[in-house]
């Protein structure tokens, strides 16, 4: 499968072209979200987080009530819900035409962002494994659908992480779930390899490395790099201080394929994008 496979994503009847790579700003209505700076509660602040990842260049905008931080406070359906009408009422109205994803595993929690307020794309980081009832929600609701490898839960996920053969696991762990969801008429799928969810800093450093081996899956890759502890735990530092790593790992993630980049710095990322696709212009006349 080629890198530069271009694929398309039909967000509520408007196809999203990823043969440039778009950029998904990160919004977290959540008071523990690992990095504060996309941290957004009031309705002041989620209205001012919408205008700002509007202005610096976001393409979809991610949203997410569940924090999914390792050791993070589980929180019931009702509060999720809760916290998701909030802000995706004040994000329809400062931005009516956004392409909004919903950060959740809940079947529930998807089908009502999906039908009380238009979520575009459902963005899942168990794989469908924390609600038997996903992949028929997604199914039914007929909308893109992020499917990220984890194991575990977000609270057990980081307990000694161990894999065989990494790779073939993350194919494998893909492949059965593309299948199934196929079997369900479930065409657009994107896949998220899930970088510091249930791995070690080795394995997301191995996983860097031969990401364009997902190609094969014939689907768009994701990758959600920005500030995490793969960064500030090898360069000593912290999240707040992780925003040049994330824009070294974020090329070297373009450079492998990736064709959604999820992040918490919009401004900094469309510059990457930018500066890329210039760069492969020349590359490929």
């Amino acid at each position: 499968m080629s890198l530069n496979t271009n694929y398309t994503i039909n967000t509520g009847g408007t196809l999203l072209d990823l043969a440039t790579p778009r950029v998904m700003g990160i919004m977290n209505i959540t008071p523990d979200s690992f990095y504060n700076g996309s941290r957004a509660q009031t309705e002041g602040d989620i209205a001012a987080r919408t205008r700002q990842l509007s202005d610096e260049g976001a393409d979809i905008i991610d949203v997410g009530a569940y924090s999914s931080r390792p050791g993070a406070d589980d929180i019931s359906p009702k509060e999720e819900m809760e916290r998701l009408r909030r802000a995706l009422a004040v994000i329809r109205r400062e931005l009516p035409e956004a392409i909004i994803s919903v950060d959740t595993f809940r079947a529930d929690v998807a089908k009502m962002c999906v039908e009380e307020y238009g979520a575009n794309i459902i963005n899942d980081i168990s794989g469908g494994e924390l609600d038997a009832q996903m992949f028929a929600t997604i199914a039914a609701l007929r909308v893109p659908y992020i499917i990220m490898h984890m194991h575990g839960t977000p609270r057990t996920m980081q307990a000694n992480p161990h894999y065989d053969d990494l790779m073939e696991d993350i194919v494998l762990y893909f492949s059965e779930r593309i299948n199934r969801l196929h079997d369900m008429g479930v065409c657009d799928i994107i896949i998220d390899p899930g970088f510091g969810f249930a791995k070690t800093l080795e394995h997301n450093y191995q996983l860097m490395a031969h990401l364009e081996e997902l190609h094969e899956l014939g689907k768009p890759l994701l990758a959600g790099i920005s500030r995490k502890s793969m960064i500030y735990k090898l360069l000593g530092t912290t999240a707040a201080d992780a925003l040049n790593g994330t824009t070294a790992l974020n090329t070297l993630a373009l450079a492998k394929g990736a064709r959604i980049l999820r992040v918490h710095d919009v401004k900094a990322c469309v510059e990457v994008v930018k500066i890329y696709c210039e760069y492969q212009k020349h590359l490929f006349p």
